[in-house]
């Protein structure tokens, strides 16, 4: 007589839960569908998720290429500004900041101020992709930070259970009281005047943290939920006979159960991370000048309407197609993770 793992079990109360979502809509998945096979089937044939998600993924190599742009077609510096400067444009030669302070507007040459110049002289497409390169490193290392801490405090939480659950979820609790950006304000004030050990006020790393924390809660709790539900089921139960140890149960058997949970928040919290750094460096708690991100270019660019409105538009433009592509992708994903989801899927 043959037995099953507690994994396997779980593989298979998995794999038989997403069948049924899917026969009950007529559909035919073939012999051995995998969970994760049938998400991407479904994922495909969603076509609006799957062309953001590749708008989201054109950005970042623009962003990723700022290097090439600034030194091989713009040669301009993102932080060397040049005031009294001028630049010939259809023949004519224009000042690159006007003796009243206004900068120059868009050239739509590539080579020679495409979207213009700041009030310092410094050429707005360049920032604009360094801008995005520290947006999206912010955003991606605050996700990291986020999902880490989340799933092991919503794993210990749930599993355990009592006071250890107690002490985690109050904690969490109080984070999810205070709105997110009030609360992002107060830690990157805080952080910014005092520094974390070795890490300064204007370091990168400062509103990657800040972020990474507000955004613990949104994902613990709902980790939390599943968890305690989990830790009921009878795997978990004949795991417990095995003789298996807390943390071999937690992260061997648990976890797994999590993934598409897990996958699902991380494109949401990088949406919402971009955001929120937009926001604070806008606000002056973010990214410090005279490194550029998208909130602070916006937050710089406001004194300049509408002389030059170009300073405001194309970074605002940018994180608005940043944010809504990663959202919709998310919803995408999403959609293709769930049993009951109505996407069609055609062989």
């Amino acid at each position: 007589m043959s037995t099953s793992s507690p994994r396997e079990t779980a593989g298979t109360e998995l794999t038989l839960d997403l069948e049924s979502g899917a026969l009950e809509e007529g559909l035919d998945l073939g012999p051995g569908a995998s969970p994760w096979r049938l998400a991407w089937r479904r994922l495909r044939r969603n076509h609006t998720a799957l062309f953001f998600g590749l708008v989201f993924l054109l950005i970042v190599v623009l962003c990723l290429l700022a290097p090439v742009y600034s030194h091989d077609i713009a040669h301009r510096s993102p932080d060397v500004g040049n005031i009294t400067g001028t630049v010939k444009v259809g023949g004519k030669t224009k000042d690159i900041v006007s003796a009243t302070g206004i900068p120059i507007g868009p050239t739509w040459d590539f080579s020679k101020f495409f979207l213009g110049a700041d009030s310092n002289g410094r050429d707005t497409a360049v920032r604009l992709l360094y801008g995005g390169r520290n947006s999206l490193l912010i955003g991606a290392e605050a996700t990291v930070l986020t999902m880490v801490i989340a799933v092991v405090l919503g794993l210990i939480a749930g599993y355990f259970r009592g006071m250890i659950d107690g002490v985690i979820s109050r904690c969490m609790d109080i984070l999810w009281a205070i709105p997110a950006l009030l609360l992002g304000i107060t830690l990157g004030t805080m952080i910014a005047v005092g520094g974390i050990g070795p890490i300064k006020g204007d370091h990168l790393w400062i509103p990657s943290i800040v972020i990474g924390v507000v955004y613990i809660p949104y994902v613990a709790k709902p980790i939390r939920g599943q968890v305690l539900q989990l830790r009921e089921r009878d795997f978990i139960d004949a795991a417990r006979q095995q003789g298996l140890s807390h943390t071999r149960i937690m992260f061997g058997e648990i976890l797994p159960n999590l993934s598409s949970t897990i996958v699902v928040f991380i494109p949401l919290i990088l949406a919402n991370a971009i955001l929120l750094e937009a926001g604070l460096s806008y606000l002056g708690v973010g990214v410090q000048a005279p490194a550029p991100s998208w909130g602070n270019m916006i937050s710089q660019g406001l004194q300049f309407i509408p002389a030059a409105f170009s300073d405001v538009l194309s970074p605002g433009i940018m994180l608005v197609l940043a944010v809504l592509s990663m959202n919709l992708f998310g919803d995408g994903v999403r959609d293709a993770l769930d049993p009951r989801s109505k996407i069609r899927i055609d062989h």
